[in-house]
């Protein structure tokens, strides 16, 4: 990379002795010495064309790509329509960089536009951010929407995916804010624990759980949002999105804030990346939503068009009243979120949901009669947990058969996930080996 700089090296020197130095020396004369490289480094000699295709196919082979998939647990194996990868690809998408030229990025801006409307539609809230990273760093995001002067401690349910959690203690760190965790009972929130943190805590600034939750149990969303409001705090809903074409949205239960992990919609599982994080609120927190937010308007013609109407303080002005340092976003992916959405439309999005449902009630009740019982009693969406007399020895059966199996948990209990793709024959191929093996 070193040719790639454009200056010649009179160039270079030219500038270092503006900033007081007289060679590269100089500059890096900080640095020990026995830190630094001597002499020649020592790599192999370089490979052809032929020679690094084949080492590299070499290390693709070890990769493992199983036919019929049984995990989530935060990362889902849905179908992405054709149309997706086909839209998506295009140069003009694939090369789109940030659109601070609203004139000369009409295209991408409107992607963002629309990607934002239809987050906003199925969470049920009044506007939604032109994405972020990922759906922790969203959960951590709206945590500090949440804070002011006197509101600074965030409560998080104990039945909320655990790397989330470590996110936002992670973001909460050096922010003198603190993060409580209110234990799940039975597999979900206890909310009179909930209720009575609240109440002594003035400080209190929010309270998130996730919806359905990491044990995959629909709780009971009204008694938990009744219960923050009652303390002042606000409510957010880490939500699966697919789940939203079953379950109630975060609008219609009273929540604050709506945010998660956006890979459902489009993205596969792609070995854990880039994935997507998709934040909506009230409109009475546009002020404090982090990132940015692309809004539509009219040219001077009158013509429709489209811009940047907020952007994070920290990029322009009053830096100090930042509410976030997200500068950036997730836009060929929630592009692509946003294709899969207008590819399936309404009646297919909430097709999905009930396959998933219908799919996973039907496997649970399988492995129920062959004594792998459920391990909560409460509503469940497509994902839930069951009793496992060896969970590793089950899945070592399934991936000799092409299967990953559900996620071992603690107490040697098993977190099991269906979605469209999972067929009948794939559940009960799924019995039968749990049969021979137990």
């Amino acid at each position: 990379m070193g040719t790639f700089i454009p200056n010649t090296r009179e160039e270079q020197l030219k500038m270092l002795k503006e900033i007081g130095y007289k060679d590269f020396d100089d500059l890096f004369k900080i640095i020990p010495d026995e830190a630094k490289v001597k002499g020649e480094l020592n790599l192999p000699e370089g490979l052809n064309e032929i020679e690094v295709d084949r080492k590299v196919q070499g290390l693709a082979n070890k990769n493992v790509v199983f036919r019929s998939i049984f995990r989530g647990a935060g990362a889902y194996n849905h179908y992405v329509p054709s149309a997706v990868d086909a839209i998506a690809g295009k140069e003009e998408f694939l090369t789109a960089y940030t659109p601070y030229q609203a004139e000369i990025s009409q295209g991408i801006l409107q992607s963002i536009f629309e990607y934002q409307t239809m987050i906003a539609e199925i969470t049920g809230m009044d506007i939604a951010n032109a994405s972020l990273y990922d759906g922790a760093s969203a959960a951590a995001e709206a945590c500090w929407m949440c804070k002011d002067r006197k509101h600074s401690t965030i409560y998080v349910s104990g039945a909320l995916d655990w790397r989330i959690l470590e996110v936002i203690k992670t973001y909460s760190f050096g922010r003198e804010s603190k993060v409580v965790v209110i234990p799940d009972k039975d597999g979900v929130t206890d909310a009179d624990a909930l209720r009575k943190a609240l109440a002594d805590d003035p400080e209190a600034s929010c309270f998130l759980m996730q919806y359905p939750n990491f044990y995959g149990i629909v709780e009971d969303v009204d008694e938990l949002c009744k219960a923050t409001h009652e303390a002042d705090a606000k409510f957010i809903m880490y939500c699966h999105p697919l789940a939203l074409g079953a379950l109630r949205s975060p609008g219609e239960v009273g929540a604050d804030i709506a945010v998660g992990e956006g890979q459902p919609l489009g993205l596969g599982l792609e070995f854990g990346g880039p994935y997507l994080g998709f934040l909506s609120t009230k409109e009475e927190n546009m002020r404090t939503i982090p990132g940015r937010l692309i809004g539509e308007t009219v040219d001077t013609k009158g013509d429709r068009g489209f811009v940047l109407t907020i952007q994070a303080r920290e990029q322009h002005i009053r830096r100090e009243k930042a509410s976030s340092n997200v500068c950036s976003n997730e836009a060929w992916c929630a592009l692509r979120a946003g294709i899969y959405l207008s590819t399936i439309g309404p009646k297919g999005f909430e097709e999905v949901a009930t396959l998933c449902s219908s799919k996973a009630h039907y496997m649970a009740d399988e492995l129920g009669k062959i004594g792998m019982n459920l391990v909560y009693g409460g509503e469940f969406w497509n994902e839930f947990v069951t009793t496992c007399p060896d969970a590793e020895k089950l899945n070592a059966a399934l991936e000799e058969r092409g299967i990953l199996g559900g996620l071992p948990i603690c107490d040697g209990n098993i977190l099991w996930c269906c979605t469209e793709l999972n067929s009948k024959e794939d559940i009960d191929e799924v019995i039968a080996a749990a049969k021979e093996v137990f």
